[in-house]
């Protein structure tokens, strides 16, 4: 049976109730270089958003689950994107917003509970991930979680900084 809870967090579908919570992430500039954000969002766009967040993984090709801690507080978010049913495979990307709920197995426990999901129900036979290269504790964290640095896509992501590697990681699942 598909488990969406750990030890520590739950996994569950966005809510109407989630609009300030989203806000706060998706207007953060600290995490606008991994989402490929460059214009903030309106709360009026994110709540359209969340009207249709309901939507079937098949139809829309995202899945967007949002972490929360046992006193039922949203601290991150973890996604299945670009969804492909016919080669069985999907990116997968997480983001901890507050920095307190980092570095406490909270990454481990959501990516454990998405892969289940992903290889159990969805059929996938593989999931990828992109991670910036300076980004220690995702690279860290992917690892750990069994999957493999498979490429290196070289200036890849443009920032205040310049230009900056991404690494591909995937895990197949046998």
């Amino acid at each position: 049976m598909l488990k969406l809870t750990g030890d520590t967090i739950y996994l569950r579908a966005l809510e109407p109730e989630d609009l300030e919570f989203l806000y706060q992430l998706e207007n953060n500039t600290d995490i606008w270089e991994i989402s490929n954000t460059v214009t903030p969002y309106s709360k009026h766009v994110l709540k359209l958003y969340l009207e249709n967040a309901h939507r079937d993984i098949y139809d829309v090709k995202q899945l967007r689950l949002c972490i929360c801690n046992k006193q039922h507080r949203a601290i991150g978010l973890i996604d299945l994107f670009d969804f492909d049913p016919k080669n069985r495979r999907a990116g997968l990307g997480i983001v901890v917003l507050d920095e307190i709920e980092r570095n406490k197995g909270v990454g481990a426990q959501a990516i454990g509970m998405v892969m289940e999901y992903a290889f159990a129900t969805l059929g996938l036979r593989q999931l990828f991930a992109n991670v910036i290269e300076d980004n220690e504790a995702s690279i860290r964290l992917f690892e750990k979680m069994g999957f493999q640095r498979v490429g290196v896509k070289k200036d890849w992501i443009f920032s205040d900084k310049g230009y900056k590697n991404e690494i591909l990681f995937q895990k197949i699942h046998a």
